[in-house]
């Protein structure tokens, strides 16, 4: 542990910190400048005395993760990212100055350089790192998992800074509990405690002991006051580094370490004042400011060019510490070839070589007309996939038998006195996740896990209650991450759970998110190869599974056709000679519904092409050509039958399709029963052909 030293150009550089984050505010003319001043001197030692980083490699893997979980005070990062020579004065000037700067309002994943992660709402970052932790864990145990604890290159600690906030949003304490639980000694939480918020004063929703709360969950804690016994101030650094020197001994549990701080300060007029949390902190004050802390009132963006210097040295420190690495790196590539070669493999993204054929092994086994739920499909898909793919890993939360997200023979990913009659199998290493009743927190760990490492993870839960996932869902879509969601019970054919458990509205939510790929697939064929292009795709967007509770059959139109079609999100599943007289669509288990009202008509003598839609999303990505050789635009007559609400399916239906959907709340009884009474049935497909032919036929003669 190197001895902690600060000096007055130390104490000048966390003054100027403040000042550059009060001017870039009023510059930008809105933000939040509170938290950015009073965090100075907590975001400073971090950077500077704790942070293993190299600002000449961002993406260094060698590196320590920090997340600004309160990311509106984004300002305590873009500076330290400046002094550290990341970003440029130019970037803190541009301080949400449009759509192409590189210090936006809240942090932006892929955008600022040195930033890990889109926190977004508050909660989400502390939640993320624990994830982040669990992708750390995982992939050491793939790689390097007989090493000293601290001396393998895959290594690393995460580090947050949070606020009342945070652990006020209940994401927080589902993933903190798990981190807990899980004893994940690389990851310190320090909680910026200064009891404001927007509304003003915190006590008045959130008086609990924080810090006794994370105690109950399982972490180390600790408490250093920038608030004296006296009343006085003093930003006490020195505790602060005591108390992050002391944590750093604790390795087999998270660690929370609170601050007691003055929001704003020292801020004339503003310190301690709710307003400086949101809004501008006004000339006056600002020039109060700079009056105490020696910078010219009349001067913006005055940088001290003797403390930037001494604040730069920190590029050196990591330029060393990054060197140190390459040579532990190498000397384990040396003595781990194999391990080598899979980590270059899944660095890249690749998949092994036997990927394909672990699926088309599986295809083989598949009987054209037997009947199996698309859950279990996917059941049957992650196996075959997982021993080719040990950095696949996931879980469910709480729902693995129903899922069916269980790898066969998979060591659960905990500590082994946590093993249970139903998991005996438990390894701090182990590739079964078991989330517990928690989707949020699954959501924004499975981010996390992506964000921090090169493995794939996976959570499932039944799709009704992604809902409570969805925060975390649409901030893997805004980063462009490839989280996998295995969501099964996918609509009122659930049955007897009732209304409450049958989604009606989730596919038409989920695919109103910008950037989520939903697939919905219609047997075991269209399951196997959603899985397939999932993997082989080229871009690395969120994809959710939608699948059936209940069991459909294997079609044998899937069994010729959906090795090619698949992938293209729409293809003709059957067809008919010549222009068709009405094009029928579906999804998932409706597919089937589709192929026997093709039928009927058949044998009445209309023409009915079934094209199977698993994925609107892949669909849109293709050429004019092939989404025009799929529908064409001459076939005004078109059916959607989809047991979900309509709403998706206008863009394709035009002015004189119909839509067999469902308009209300699910219902109580039998799934099948269900299905039927509220209209998703062959007859009612038939029904709406013909009238969407008549349409047709009445205004265009």
């Amino acid at each position: 542990m190197a001895e902690f030293t600060w000096s007055q150009l130390d104490d000048r550089a966390v003054k100027m910190a403040k000042t550059l984050s009060a001017d870039a505010v009023e510059h930008a003319g809105h933000g939040h400048p509170g938290s950015a001043v009073s965090l100075a001197p907590i975001a400073y030692t971090l950077y500077q005395h704790f942070m293993k980083h190299d600002p000449a490699d961002p993406k260094w893997p060698g590196r320590d993760r920090f997340i600004l979980s309160g990311g509106h005070a984004s300002l305590t990062q873009y500076v330290q990212l400046y002094y550290a020579g990341y970003l440029t004065l130019d970037d803190i000037k541009y301080f949400r100055g449009g759509a192409d700067t590189r210090t936006p309002g809240h942090p932006e994943y892929g955008l600022t350089p040195g930033l890990e992660i889109t926190t977004g709402p508050l909660g989400q970052g502390v939640a993320s790192a624990v994830g982040f932790a669990y992708g750390q864990r995982y992939q050491r145990g793939l790689l390097d998992p007989d090493a000293p604890a601290g001396e393998s290159p895959f290594d690393h600690n995460i580090w947050v800074i949070c606020g009342e906030g945070d652990v006020e949003e209940g994401v927080s304490g589902e993933a903190s509990s798990l981190a807990g639980n899980q004893k994940l000694g690389n990851l310190t939480v320090i909680f910026d405690a200064n009891h404001i918020q927007i509304e003003g004063e915190t006590q008045i929703a959130f008086a609990e002991d924080v810090l006794k709360r994370y105690e109950a969950y399982g972490w180390y804690t600790d408490e250093v006051s920038f608030i004296q016994p006296d009343g006085s101030y003093k930003e006490d650094v020195e505790a602060l580094a005591a108390a992050l020197h002391k944590a750093e001994q604790v390795t087999d549990r998270p660690k929370f370490i609170k601050v007691d701080t003055l929001i704003a300060w020292p801020t004339p007029g503003k310190t301690n004042d709710p307003s400086s949390h949101g809004a501008l902190l006004g000339a006056e004050a600002i020039a109060g400011l700079k009056k105490i802390l020696g910078f010219d009132p009349n001067k913006t963006f005055e940088v001290d060019e003797e403390a930037l210097a001494h604040a730069r040295k920190v590029a050196e420190r990591g330029k060393a510490a990054h060197e140190a690495w390459n040579v532990k790196y190498e000397a384990w590539r040396k003595a781990n070839p194999d391990k080598a070669a899979l980590y270059d493999r899944i660095k890249a993204g690749k998949l092994p070589e036997g990927f394909d054929k672990a699926i088309d092994d599986l295809e083989a086994t598949y009987k054209v007309g037997s009947e199996v739920a698309t859950r279990a499909a996917s059941g049957k898909v992650l196996n075959a996939i997982a021993p080719v793919m040990p950095e696949l890993w996931g879980g469910s939360a709480d729902l693995g038998g129903a899922n069916l997200t269980d790898i066969d023979g998979a060591t659960s990913f905990a500590p082994e006195e946590y093993a249970t009659t139903q998991h005996p199998k438990v390894s701090p290493y182990g590739r079964q996740l078991h989330f517990g009743v928690r989707e949020f927190a699954m959501g924004a760990i499975t981010n996390g896990i992506l964000l921090d490492s090169d493995t794939r993870p996976f959570g499932g839960t039944f799709f009704q209650f992604a809902d409570y996932e969805r925060g975390a869902v649409r901030l893997a879509a805004l980063m462009k991450i490839p989280n996998l969601y295995v969501w099964t019970h996918d609509s009122v054919g659930l049955g007897q759970d009732g209304p409450t458990h049958q989604p009606v509205e989730h596919l038409a939510a989920y695919r109103a998110i910008p950037q989520l790929e939903v697939v919905r697939p219609a047997d075991e064929y269209e399951t196997a190869e959603a899985y397939r292009y999932f993997f082989e795709k080229d871009n690395t967007l969120p994809t959710a599974m939608v699948l059936s509770r209940q069991v459909l059959p294997v079609l044998p139109e899937t069994a010729e056709k959906a090795r090619e079609g698949v992938k293209h999100g729409a293809y003709v599943l059957e067809d008919v000679e010549g222009t068709p007289d009405v094009i029928l669509m579906g999804t998932g288990s409706e597919v089937q519904v589709a192929l026997a009202a093709a039928k009927t008509l058949a044998e009445e003598g209309i023409k009915a092409r079934v094209v199977s839609v698993p994925s609107m999303e892949w669909f849109e990505d293709q050429s004019p050509e092939y989404r025009e050789s799929v529908l064409p635009s001459d076939v005004y007559a078109r059916v959607s039958v989809e047991a979900g609400l309509a709403q998706p399916w206008y863009k394709y239906l035009g002015t004189f399709g119909k839509a067999v959907s469902v308009e209300q709340f699910g219902l109580q009884g039998e799934g099948l029963q269900n299905l039927k009474d509220l209209g998703i049935t062959p007859e009612h497909v038939v029904e709406s052909a013909k009238e969407s032919i008549a349409a047709v036929k009445a205004v265009i003669k």
